[in-house]
């Protein structure tokens, strides 16, 4: 009777590790079989669970219209009122396509507009998720998850049966048996004492392969070799960096929502290392909206926070492969330049099918006169092809340190579309600091996820296996 892999570990009292190394063996000696179930459902995220707390921006819009009356609300009322820009853009632009405003200034609620309602479709949706029940609504889930609201996670579970070698086996004395004779037993003696386990002359020798790289390491070198050949060198950088170099000099806020999407890990007991005196001066001056050494105008507003450099000091595990764009940029490349990075990243993450702890990504900046967003499509097209995906999409996106920015996604047999090629053209409040006078295109492949597509992968999880032949999908 087949067994969740979950349920192994109470029924045992062994580790999930001893579980899982145990099972293999099991596998590679045909003793057992493995069953995949894959299954996916909708959750909420971050964001979503905070708005299902705090209330929407248009139900709260919504409240704040009903108690004015016919009086109205100036849109200039709704900072006051706890409404960021982003919200109050939001939450007006849904209320007028849902019908409930007259159109005129101050906003007011349609006379004919009727009581409001129990729930908006957005508060069923998220309700309705929250308590683990069916989402009927879909349109309603798509919008959400385009806001960032809601999300589908994906998840798979294994069930594992004993084949019938497997069933044969003589457990009750398997454990008083002995297998291999060793010269002790020869030389003493004391092998005509022992109970012998029976050697089946019938049993197929095991099966063994010549060596060969690892099929996603094989896979990444090609990937490699095509970036090299579109004219691209390769740069490396440390795993162990700083918030400086991760995320500061990309203009992302120290402490700002956007900074949660690089959900760093930090490191106790690594020094502190400081960034370069004048970079460091030309970064706060972008984060803090002021003009950079040299320069009468600022770039832009920055950021409301002062910026601290003791924060750009802290050690965290890279958590994206820009770090060396950023690096690579700040030593001064003569424009034409390109350049590309394939290495390690590490998040904070939930494992699953699409997410690890530890991922690869694949960085890449092209700088020259004239480079546009159009160039970073092309290039996502050309390497799309370059592996044998046929099936991209294109949207607008948004990045704290590109603009304007694009994602492309790419179908995965089994779950779906999935996000792969993140880029856009790097602001010039990351260009400016950095004295990169030309346009930068920049890119950060998740390669990892690519792979799957390419090889054949339904778990992130198994690129990093070591059946070869199930990672080649063979048969023993």
């Amino acid at each position: 009777m087949p067994i969740e892999e979950g349920a192994i570990p109470e029924l045992t009292g062994l580790s999930p590790d001893q579980i899982r190394g145990a099972l293999q063996r099991l596998k590679s000696k045909r003793l057992a079989v493995v069953e995949e179930l894959h299954r996916s459902e909708p959750s909420l995220t971050p964001r979503g669970r905070a708005a299902l707390v705090d209330r929407l921006p248009e139900r709260r819009l919504l409240d704040l219209l009903h108690a004015a009356g016919s009086a109205g609300i100036p849109i200039s009322a709704l900072p006051a009122a706890g409404f960021s820009g982003e919200e109050r853009s939001a939450a007006i632009g849904r209320l007028r396509r849902a019908g409930y405003l007259d159109g005129t200034t101050p906003l007011r609620l349609k006379v004919d507009s009727g009581s409001l309602p129990a729930r908006l479709p957005e508060e069923a949706v998220l309700e309705a998720i929250d308590r683990a029940q069916p989402v009927d609504d879909q349109a309603t889930f798509r919008q959400l998850e385009r806001r960032g609201l809601v999300q589908t996670e994906h998840h798979t579970m294994k069930r594992w049966a004993a084949t019938e070698a497997g069933r044969r086996l003589p457990l009750d004395d398997i454990d008083s048996q002995v297998g291999p004779v060793t010269a002790g037993m020869l030389l003493g003696g004391r092998w005509r004492e022992l109970s012998f386990r029976p050697y089946d002359v019938r049993s197929p020798p095991p099966h063994r392969l010549s060596p060969r790289p690892h099929p996603y390491a094989a896979w990444l070198e090609e990937f490699e070799e095509i970036l090299v050949g579109l004219g691209f060198q390769q740069a490396e950088g440390p795993l162990l960096e700083t918030e400086f170099w991760n995320a500061d000099v990309l203009f992302m806020p120290q402490d700002h929502p956007a900074r949660s999407i690089h959900d760093a890990l930090t490191v106790e007991g690594a020094p502190e290392i400081p960034p370069p005196e004048p970079l460091l001066l030309r970064v706060a001056a972008a984060h803090e909206g002021r003009p950079l050494p040299g320069l009468a105008v600022p770039l832009s507003r920055g950021w409301s926070d002062r910026y601290d450099p003791a924060v750009a000091r802290r050690p965290v595990l890279r958590s994206q492969t820009t770090a060396v764009s950023a690096r690579f940029l700040a030593d001064g490349p003569r424009p034409p330049f390109r350049m590309f990075s394939i290495d390690r990243n590490f998040r904070r993450e939930e494992v699953d099918a699409r997410h690890h702890l530890e991922f690869t990504q694949c960085e890449g900046v092209l700088g020259e006169e004239g480079v546009s967003i159009r160039h970073v499509v092309g290039m996502f097209r050309e390497l799309a092809e370059a592996i044998g995906v046929r099936e991209l999409k294109l949207r607008p996106s948004y990045f704290p340190f590109t603009e304007p920015s694009i994602e492309g996604y790419v179908r995965h047999p089994l779950l779906g579309w999935i996000e792969v090629f993140p880029g856009g053209l790097l602001r010039p409040e990351v260009l400016a600091p950095l004295g990169v006078e030309v346009p930068v295109a920049a890119w950060g492949i998740g390669i990892a996820r690519l792979a799957m597509v390419a090889l054949g992968v339904n778990d992130i999880r198994e690129l990093y296996d070591d059946d070869y032949l199930r990672l080649r999908g063979g048969n023993r």
